[in-house]
Protein backbone atom coordinates (compact mmCIF):
# COMPACT_ATOMS: atom_id res chain seq x y z
CA UNK A 1 0.00 0.00 0.00
CA UNK A 2 1.02 3.95 -0.74
CA UNK A 3 0.38 6.22 1.67
CA UNK A 4 0.77 10.32 2.35
CA UNK A 5 3.07 10.91 4.89
CA UNK A 6 2.50 14.82 5.74
CA UNK A 7 4.80 17.42 7.50
CA UNK A 8 4.00 19.55 10.10
CA UNK A 9 4.28 22.60 11.67
CA UNK A 10 4.30 24.09 15.54
CA UNK A 11 1.84 26.75 15.48
CA UNK A 12 3.35 27.25 18.54
CA UNK A 13 5.62 25.77 20.87
CA UNK A 14 6.20 26.94 24.45
CA UNK A 15 8.59 25.05 27.17
CA UNK A 16 7.13 24.75 30.65
CA UNK A 17 10.37 23.60 32.29
CA UNK A 18 12.64 20.45 32.80
CA UNK A 19 11.19 16.87 34.12
CA UNK A 20 12.20 14.96 36.38
CA UNK A 21 12.90 12.45 33.58
CA UNK A 22 15.32 15.36 31.67
CA UNK A 23 12.61 16.31 28.90
CA UNK A 24 11.10 19.39 28.34
CA UNK A 25 7.27 20.04 29.67
CA UNK A 26 6.18 21.99 26.71
CA UNK A 27 2.39 22.83 25.17
CA UNK A 28 2.10 23.20 21.38
CA UNK A 29 0.18 22.85 18.58
CA UNK A 30 0.48 20.65 15.44
CA UNK A 31 -0.98 21.27 12.51
CA UNK A 32 -0.47 18.96 9.18
CA UNK A 33 0.82 20.54 5.62
CA UNK A 34 -0.61 19.07 2.48
CA UNK A 35 3.37 18.91 1.49
CA UNK A 36 4.35 15.32 2.58
CA UNK A 37 6.48 11.95 1.94
CA UNK A 38 5.23 9.00 0.47
CA UNK A 39 5.63 5.68 1.94
CA UNK A 40 5.43 2.32 0.36
CA UNK A 41 4.61 -0.51 2.75
CA UNK A 42 4.47 -4.08 1.71
CA UNK A 43 3.52 -7.17 4.13
CA UNK A 44 5.37 -9.78 1.82
CA UNK A 45 4.22 -13.11 4.54
CA UNK A 46 6.70 -15.57 6.67
CA UNK A 47 10.00 -14.49 7.81
CA UNK A 48 11.72 -11.77 9.66
CA UNK A 49 13.66 -9.60 7.19
CA UNK A 50 12.52 -5.59 6.81
CA UNK A 51 14.32 -4.41 2.94
CA UNK A 52 14.21 -0.67 3.51
CA UNK A 53 15.28 2.05 0.87
CA UNK A 54 14.94 5.37 0.54
CA UNK A 55 15.13 8.29 -2.17
CA UNK A 56 17.58 10.43 0.17
CA UNK A 57 21.09 8.47 0.34
CA UNK A 58 21.80 10.19 3.94
CA UNK A 59 18.60 8.85 5.55
CA UNK A 60 19.95 5.79 7.49
CA UNK A 61 18.91 2.95 6.23
CA UNK A 62 19.43 0.63 9.62
CA UNK A 63 17.50 -0.18 12.75
CA UNK A 64 18.32 3.65 13.92
CA UNK A 65 15.34 4.99 11.50
CA UNK A 66 12.37 5.43 13.21
CA UNK A 67 10.48 4.69 10.50
CA UNK A 68 12.30 0.93 11.08
CA UNK A 69 11.77 1.05 14.41
CA UNK A 70 7.61 1.65 14.56
CA UNK A 71 7.78 -1.50 12.61
CA UNK A 72 9.68 -3.33 14.78
CA UNK A 73 7.89 -1.60 17.80
CA UNK A 74 4.41 -2.61 16.14
CA UNK A 75 5.69 -6.60 16.09
CA UNK A 76 7.08 -5.96 19.82
CA UNK A 77 3.11 -5.27 20.68
CA UNK A 78 1.55 -7.80 18.40
CA UNK A 79 3.80 -10.75 19.04
CA UNK A 80 3.77 -11.18 15.21
CA UNK A 81 7.03 -10.83 13.25
CA UNK A 82 6.91 -11.07 9.14
CA UNK A 83 9.26 -9.94 6.11
CA UNK A 84 8.77 -6.34 4.82
CA UNK A 85 9.14 -4.25 1.77
CA UNK A 86 9.42 -0.17 2.88
CA UNK A 87 10.47 2.65 0.49
CA UNK A 88 10.31 6.36 1.86
CA UNK A 89 9.95 8.92 -1.27
CA UNK A 90 11.36 11.88 0.22
CA UNK A 91 10.06 15.52 0.49
CA UNK A 92 10.29 16.60 3.67
CA UNK A 93 13.65 17.83 4.49
CA UNK A 94 15.89 16.11 7.58
CA UNK A 95 16.59 18.43 10.87
CA UNK A 96 13.91 20.64 9.28
CA UNK A 97 11.50 20.72 12.29
CA UNK A 98 8.91 19.69 10.13
CA UNK A 99 8.74 15.93 11.49
CA UNK A 100 9.62 14.31 8.73
CA UNK A 101 10.56 10.99 10.91
CA UNK A 102 8.20 11.28 12.96
CA UNK A 103 5.52 11.03 10.21
CA UNK A 104 7.07 8.26 8.59
CA UNK A 105 7.39 6.21 11.64
CA UNK A 106 3.36 7.05 12.54
CA UNK A 107 2.36 6.07 9.07
CA UNK A 108 4.48 2.92 9.25
CA UNK A 109 2.29 1.67 12.47
CA UNK A 110 -0.59 2.59 10.76
CA UNK A 111 0.02 0.88 7.79
CA UNK A 112 1.31 -2.04 9.44
CA UNK A 113 -1.59 -2.04 11.89
CA UNK A 114 -3.78 -1.89 8.59
CA UNK A 115 -2.01 -4.40 6.55
CA UNK A 116 -1.85 -6.87 9.32
CA UNK A 117 -5.84 -6.71 10.03
CA UNK A 118 -6.07 -3.92 12.38
CA UNK A 119 -4.72 -6.03 15.65
CA UNK A 120 -4.19 -2.73 17.51
CA UNK A 121 -6.49 0.36 18.60
CA UNK A 122 -5.43 4.07 17.58
CA UNK A 123 -5.08 4.43 21.21
CA UNK A 124 -2.52 1.74 21.27
CA UNK A 125 -0.73 3.09 18.21
CA UNK A 126 -0.36 6.50 19.54
CA UNK A 127 1.28 4.89 22.91
CA UNK A 128 3.44 3.07 20.88
CA UNK A 129 4.25 6.24 19.28
CA UNK A 130 4.97 8.29 21.86
CA UNK A 131 7.72 5.72 23.24
CA UNK A 132 9.24 6.18 20.22
CA UNK A 133 9.02 10.04 19.78
CA UNK A 134 6.90 12.79 20.84
CA UNK A 135 6.08 14.08 17.51
CA UNK A 136 4.75 10.65 16.55
CA UNK A 137 1.20 10.47 18.05
CA UNK A 138 -0.25 13.85 16.43
CA UNK A 139 0.42 12.05 13.49
CA UNK A 140 -1.37 8.93 14.30
CA UNK A 141 -4.73 11.12 14.73
CA UNK A 142 -6.52 11.86 11.79
CA UNK A 143 -7.01 15.14 12.28
CA UNK A 144 -5.50 18.42 10.20
CA UNK A 145 -4.14 20.01 14.16
CA UNK A 146 -3.78 18.62 17.67
CA UNK A 147 -2.37 19.85 20.98
CA UNK A 148 0.16 18.54 22.46
CA UNK A 149 1.26 18.32 25.98
CA UNK A 150 3.79 16.17 28.65
CA UNK A 151 6.45 16.16 26.28
CA UNK A 152 4.57 16.50 23.47
CA UNK A 153 3.55 13.11 23.17
CA UNK A 154 0.06 13.67 24.87
CA UNK A 155 -2.26 14.73 22.13
CA UNK A 156 -5.61 15.81 21.57
CA UNK A 157 -7.15 16.82 18.40
CA UNK A 158 -8.64 20.16 17.90
CA UNK A 159 -10.66 21.68 15.12
CA UNK A 160 -9.08 23.69 13.00
CA UNK A 161 -11.38 25.97 10.70
CA UNK A 162 -8.71 27.36 8.80
CA UNK A 163 -6.73 26.87 5.35
CA UNK A 164 -3.49 28.71 5.78
CA UNK A 165 -0.98 28.72 2.91
CA UNK A 166 2.33 29.21 3.97
CA UNK A 167 5.53 29.28 2.92
CA UNK A 168 8.55 27.09 4.27
CA UNK A 169 12.40 27.77 4.31
CA UNK A 170 15.23 25.70 5.65
CA UNK A 171 18.63 26.94 5.46
CA UNK A 172 21.41 24.37 4.63
CA UNK A 173 21.92 23.11 7.88
CA UNK A 174 19.94 20.89 10.47
CA UNK A 175 18.97 21.77 14.21
CA UNK A 176 19.54 19.07 16.51
CA UNK A 177 16.19 18.78 18.67
CA UNK A 178 18.19 17.69 21.77
CA UNK A 179 20.60 20.35 21.76
CA UNK A 180 18.20 23.20 20.98
CA UNK A 181 16.11 22.04 24.45
CA UNK A 182 19.37 21.66 25.89
CA UNK A 183 20.20 24.72 25.21
CA UNK A 184 17.02 26.46 26.07
CA UNK A 185 17.10 27.49 30.00
CA UNK A 186 20.32 29.45 29.32
CA UNK A 187 19.32 31.05 26.32
CA UNK A 188 18.92 35.00 25.80
CA UNK A 189 16.81 37.04 23.43
CA UNK A 190 18.49 38.50 20.65
CA UNK A 191 17.92 42.68 20.42
CA UNK A 192 15.14 43.82 17.73
CA UNK A 193 14.30 40.18 17.09
CA UNK A 194 10.56 39.67 17.43
CA UNK A 195 10.05 37.16 19.99
CA UNK A 196 6.59 38.06 21.60
CA UNK A 197 3.37 36.27 20.46
CA UNK A 198 1.94 37.34 17.42
CA UNK A 199 -1.78 37.19 17.75
CA UNK A 200 -3.28 35.55 14.94
CA UNK A 201 -7.36 34.27 14.88
CA UNK A 202 -5.66 31.13 15.15
CA UNK A 203 -4.08 31.43 18.42
CA UNK A 204 -0.73 33.37 19.76
CA UNK A 205 1.96 31.96 17.60
CA UNK A 206 5.44 31.98 19.39
CA UNK A 207 8.10 29.39 19.73
CA UNK A 208 10.28 29.63 22.93
CA UNK A 209 13.33 27.74 20.89
CA UNK A 210 13.67 30.67 19.03
CA UNK A 211 15.37 32.03 22.19
CA UNK A 212 18.79 29.28 21.62
CA UNK A 213 18.53 28.22 18.01
CA UNK A 214 18.43 32.47 17.67
CA UNK A 215 21.91 32.92 19.27
CA UNK A 216 23.83 30.36 17.49
CA UNK A 217 22.14 30.84 14.21
CA UNK A 218 22.17 34.21 12.96
CA UNK A 219 20.78 33.36 9.45
CA UNK A 220 17.46 32.58 11.11
CA UNK A 221 16.14 35.77 13.45
CA UNK A 222 17.50 37.65 10.09
CA UNK A 223 15.36 35.87 7.99
CA UNK A 224 12.50 36.13 10.66
CA UNK A 225 12.76 39.73 10.68
CA UNK A 226 12.98 40.09 6.39
CA UNK A 227 9.30 37.61 6.30
CA UNK A 228 8.03 39.87 8.79
CA UNK A 229 8.61 42.96 6.71
CA UNK A 230 7.10 41.64 3.76
CA UNK A 231 3.22 43.11 3.03
CA UNK A 232 1.56 39.52 2.58
CA UNK A 233 2.92 37.63 5.65
CA UNK A 234 0.22 37.34 8.46
CA UNK A 235 2.68 35.80 10.94
CA UNK A 236 6.39 33.86 11.00
CA UNK A 237 7.73 31.73 12.97
CA UNK A 238 10.50 28.77 13.46
CA UNK A 239 8.82 25.63 13.50
CA UNK A 240 9.68 23.19 16.40
CA UNK A 241 13.57 22.79 17.02
CA UNK A 242 14.13 24.28 13.40
CA UNK A 243 16.11 25.30 11.08
CA UNK A 244 12.69 25.73 9.02
CA UNK A 245 11.29 28.97 9.67
CA UNK A 246 7.97 29.48 7.87
CA UNK A 247 5.55 32.55 7.07
CA UNK A 248 1.44 32.57 6.57
CA UNK A 249 0.35 34.66 3.55
CA UNK A 250 -3.17 35.89 2.73
CA UNK A 251 -3.63 33.68 -0.27
CA UNK A 252 -1.71 31.00 -1.54
CA UNK A 253 -1.06 32.96 -4.88
CA UNK A 254 0.63 35.07 -1.99
CA UNK A 255 2.73 32.51 -1.04
CA UNK A 256 3.75 31.81 -4.44
CA UNK A 257 4.85 34.98 -4.80
CA UNK A 258 6.72 35.08 -1.38
CA UNK A 259 8.34 31.57 -1.97
CA UNK A 260 10.11 33.47 -5.07
CA UNK A 261 11.24 35.80 -3.24
CA UNK A 262 12.50 34.41 -0.33
CA UNK A 263 14.26 32.38 -3.15
CA UNK A 264 15.93 35.50 -4.45
CA UNK A 265 16.83 36.84 -0.94
CA UNK A 266 18.33 33.36 0.54
CA UNK A 267 20.22 31.99 -2.37
CA UNK A 268 20.57 28.75 -4.04
CA UNK A 269 21.47 27.13 -0.46
CA UNK A 270 18.23 27.15 1.23
CA UNK A 271 15.17 24.98 0.26
CA UNK A 272 11.89 26.90 -0.42
CA UNK A 273 8.68 25.35 -0.93
CA UNK A 274 4.92 26.72 -0.52
CA UNK A 275 2.08 24.78 1.11
CA UNK A 276 -1.15 24.85 2.99
CA UNK A 277 -2.10 23.80 6.01
CA UNK A 278 -4.37 20.84 6.39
Amino acid sequence: MTFHSPAKINLWLRILGKRPDGFHEVQTRLCRLALGDTVELELRGKGTDVALTCSDPTVPLDESNLAMRALRAFENRTGRQSSWRIHLEKKIPAGAGLGGGSSNAATILKGANELAGSPLSQAELIEIGGQIGSDIPCFILDTPAADGAGRGEQVTPVAFPWQLPLVLIKPPFPIPTPWAYKQWAGSKELPGILYAPQLCPWGAMSNDLERPVFEKHLLLPTLKSWLLEQGEVRAALMSGSGSTMFAITESPPQALELAAKAREWCGETCWVQSTMIG
